[in-house]
């Protein structure tokens, strides 16, 4: 999902009181813990969208090799971003 979409649909949500759902699923947004088990789901099917979302996470918990793991194969799977 490109960040215009994902922008789109937030902007929905905020303007029609919504519930903010997952943009890959589209179910209701989970807890952290639900979040992080199902982006590890989604790694695993080398989704290179979240596996930069969890190089981003552990760049910012300090663990620099784990990210540029992270992004490393996210950008081979054809994350721009990554």
């Amino acid at each position: 999902i490109c960040n215009g979409c994902y922008h789109a649909n937030y902007m929905r949500e905020e303007e029609g009181r919504l519930r903010h759902k997952c943009p890959f699923c589209r179910q209701p947004a989970s807890t952290d813990e639900e979040f992080k088990k199902q982006r590890m789901k989604r790694i695993e099917l080398n989704n290179p969208v979240a596996m930069t979302c969890e190089g981003l996470n552990q760049y910012h918990n300090g663990d620099y090799i784990s990210a540029f793991g992270y992004y490393t194969k996210a950008a081979e799977l054809g994350d721009a971003e990554a």
